[in-house]
């Protein structure tokens, strides 16, 4: 009897496992040695408005609970993760929380990779002054901090002050090493640069250390949405600052090392909500040759227009996922929606297959 009801049991559990296997929202990797980085483009849509703050939680729920499935080494924030750094009256026609309400959401959201995968946030505009990167204070420092997530301290090999003098990851980088890949460093950045920062990241490159590490390079503003032109003279007041054009100038270019640049930051409404135009305004892509020849791959993904425009829901829960392949030089470039596909009812639109959504990257020897 008690050997049945072992059977019984065991095939209950495998019938419970089975069932789960089949989630909705289960993504897998198109080769099993693969690993995956996300790339989180500007989530400041979900914070500015209490009734979208539970899309941010749960693409962030969703990442950490594919960390194992899709091997996922790390999640990049493009910046902007709250719409206003320092501002207790509301703008009621833009918002309905104050700065602390959003940072304090933000920052809850992010609790749900903690401890489980690092995040590396590059610092956005939004995030700095008292409305949007007018002067150089932020509050960035107070919430992300290098000893909330122990995943930090696994990766993190380098940081440099920000524009107060405060010691912040806003300026840092991170270490990977992958069988099949070599090593990795991902450099952040806060928004617009200084030459400071700039110097110091190629500094970074160009060293002994790592000089032969493949180089990812995140920062908030590079590239203009679809014509994936280089942004330049924007008009916000903070100095000293270096804009797209610079950046590329000064450190993509010179440095031989650095492969892939990420940002957020353009981007539009579509004319028609909900149209594939929503995609390919919000998204762009360049490769141009560096002072090696090499090819960097230049990248711009940003979410906040695609649930309905500046005052839509934030961003429908996209996220790009970079799997990359064991070959040691292909970046697969797909996205998914965390909203979409969580439920069957709307899973067969959780993946895009625009062109701008998904392609292949081939990094060179």
């Amino acid at each position: 009897m008690k050997i049945k009801l072992l059977l019984c049991l065991a095939f209950c559990l495998g019938e419970l496992s089975g069932m789960a296997q089949k989630r909705a929202d289960q993504q897998h990797l198109n080769n099993p040695n693969s690993f995956t980085m996300i790339v989180f483009g500007d989530p400041q849509g979900y914070t500015k408005y209490d009734i979208n703050q539970p899309l941010y939680e749960l693409s962030t729920c969703w990442i950490a609970d594919n960390v194992k499935n899709l091997n996922i080494k790390a999640v990049l924030f493009t910046g902007d993760l709250i719409e206003q750094n320092e501002q207790i009256v509301m703008n009621r026609n833009m918002l309905n929380q104050t700065s602390k309400q959003m940072w304090e959401w933000s920052s809850h959201c992010l609790k749900r990779l903690d401890n489980k995968v690092p995040y590396i946030i590059a610092g956005g505009n939004h995030e700095y002054g008292y409305v949007r990167g007018d002067e150089g204070f932020t509050h960035y420092p107070e919430y992300y901090t290098a000893e909330r997530n122990s995943k930090t301290s696994e990766h993190l090999v380098a940081a440099i002050p920000n524009r107060t003098g405060t010691m912040s990851l806003e300026n840092s980088a991170w270490e990977f090493k992958e069988k099949n890949w070599g090593d990795l460093l991902v450099i952040c950045s806060e928004f617009a640069p200084r030459d400071t920062v700039l110097a110091w990241a190629k500094n970074l490159c160009d060293s002994e250390k790592y000089k032969n590490h493949k180089v990812i390079f995140l920062t908030h503003s590079l590239l203009r949405e679809t014509s994936a032109e280089y942004t330049d003279n924007e008009n916000y007041k903070l100095t000293p600052h270096n804009w797209g054009k610079q950046i590329w100038e000064k450190l993509l270019y010179p440095c031989k090392n650095i492969r892939l640049a990420i940002c957020g930051h353009t981007g539009h409404p579509a004319e028609v909500a909900g149209s594939d135009e929503d995609h390919a305004a919000n998204n762009a892509y360049r490769c141009d040759k560096n002072s090696d020849g090499k090819t960097v791959h230049q990248m711009m993904f940003n979410i906040q227009c695609l649930g309905g425009g500046w005052e839509g829901n934030g961003g429908d829960g996209w996220l790009r996922l970079l799997e990359f392949m064991p070959d040691g030089k292909t970046i697969k470039a797909s996205t998914y929606s965390a909203l979409f596909g969580i439920s069957p009812v709307t899973k067969h639109l959780a993946h895009r297959t625009d062109k701008c959504c998904q392609f292949d990257m081939v990094i060179e020897p």
